[in-house]
C-alpha cells in the first residue's frame, strides 16, 4: 500500500465505522459536537477575531460604558453585546474569557488524568499495602463534596503565597486546585479494570518472557483500560470548566484584570438589578452552552463505548 493511500484507507475505515455511525445519526450529538467546536474555536482564535482587546486599557473609554447589546436601543454597532462598566465589549470579553475557563479545564483534566491513571495502574497490579494505602486516601476525598475540597485547597495555596502574587498565580493555583479533586475518578476506574486485566492470558505471556511490571502495565494493560478512561475525561471537562466558574464566581479565580467565564459572571452579577443585564446574561448562557454541550458528548461517547449497548 502506498504511502498515499494509507490516510485514504484510514479515513474510509473512521466514517465505515459503527462509532462514527452512531455520531452521525444522532442529532443532539452532532449538535453538541457543533456548539463545543464553534467555541473552543472562538476562543483560541480569539486574539484575531474578537473586534476589541478587553485587556488593553488604552483602548477603552467609560464614554462607552454601559452600552446594551447592538439590536437595543441605544446600542452601538462598535460593540455587537454591548459593554461592561469599565467600556469592554461583552463579546470580546467572552471570548478571551472562555480562553481561560478552556484552558483551566483542559489542563486540569490532563494533569487528574496522568495522575489517577498511573494511580489506578500501580494500586490495581500490585494491590496489598500500597493499594490500601492509595484508596484510603481517595475514600477521604470523595467523602467532602468537590467544591468545597477546591474552595480548601485554593485557600491554602493562597495563604502559603504573598498576597502580590494572588493574581499573576491564579491559573496555576486553580488547575492544582481541581486536580487534586478530581484524579480520584480515574484512579479507582483504572484500578477496577486492572484488576481485571491483570489475570488475563496476555499479561501471564508478557510476564513468562520476561516483561517487567512497568513495561506491562504501560504497554499492554493502559491500552485496554483507556475506553472508560476517555468518557470520565469528557464528562470531567465539564465539571472542571464549572468548578473554576464556581470559584471564579466566589472570588478565589481568576482576577476581574484577566477574567474567566465565571469571573465575568461575577462582575456582571453585581449591575444585573441595575439594568445592565448582558454582562451577566451573554457570560452565563455561553458558559451553560458549552457545558451542556461537553456533557451531552461525554454521555453519548459513554453509551457508544458500553459493549453492553451495542
Amino acid at each position: 500500500m502506498s504511502l498515499e493511500a494509507f490516510p485514504q484507507s484510514r479515513l474510509a475505515a473512521i466514517i465505515e465505522s459503527d462509532l462514527f455511525y452512531k455520531f452521525r445519526t444522532s442529532w443532539i450529538t452532532v449538535g453538541a459536537f457543533v456548539v463545543t467546536l464553534v467555541i473552543v474555536l472562538a476562543a483560541v482564535l480569539a486574539p484575531w477575531i474578537a473586534p476589541h482587546d478587553p485587556f488593553d486599557v488604552s483602548t477603552l473609554s467609560l464614554w462607552d460604558s454601559e452600552l446594551p447589546p447592538v439590536w437595543a436601543e441605544g446600542g452601538d454597532p462598535r460593540f455587537l453585546l454591548g459593554t461592561d462598566n469599565q467600556g469592554r465589549d461583552v463579546f470580546s470579553a467572552i471570548l478571551y474569557g472562555s480562553r481561560i475557563s478552556l484552558a483551566v479545564g483542559f489542563v486540569s483534566v490532563a494533569f487528574a488524568m496522568v495522575i489517577g491513571i498511573v494511580i489506578g495502574l500501580v494500586s490495581g497490579y500490585f494491590g496489598g499495602a500500597i493499594d490500601a494505602f492509595f484508596m484510603r486516601i481517595a475514600d477521604v476525598m470523595l467523602s467532602f463534596p468537590t467544591i468545597l475540597v477546591a474552595l480548601l485547597v485554593s485557600g491554602i495555596v493562597r495563604g502559603a503565597l504573598p498576597r502580590e502574587m494572588h493574581d499573576s498565580a491564579a491559573l496555576i493555583v486553580l488547575v492544582f486546585a481541581i486536580t487534586v479533586t478530581t484524579w480520584v475518578q480515574y484512579a479507582r476506574t483504572v484500578r477496577s479494570s486492572t484488576m481485571v486485566e491483570r489475570s488475563r492470558e496476555y499479561v501471564y505471556a508478557a510476564q513468562l518472557v520476561g516483561r517487567k511490571p512497568f513495561a506491562i502495565l504501560f504497554s499492554h494493560i493502559l491500552p485496554n483500560v483507556m475506553g472508560p478512561v476517555l468518557v470520565i475525561a469528557t464528562i470531567n471537562l465539564a465539571m472542571a470548566i464549572l468548578i473554576e466558574a464556581t470559584l471564579s464566581f466566589l472570588g478565589v479565580g481568576m482576577p476581574p484584570t484577566n477574567p474567566s467565564l465565571g469571573t465575568l459572571i461575577r462582575v456582571g452579577n453585581e449591575y444585573l438589578f441595575s439594568g445592565v443585564w448582558w454582562v451577566v446574561i451573554f457570560p452565563s448562557l455561553t458558559l451553560v452552552a458549552l457545558v451542556l454541550a461537553v456533557n451531552l458528548l461525554g454521555d453519548w461517547l459513554r453509551d457508544a463505548l458500553n459493549p453492553k449497548l451495542r
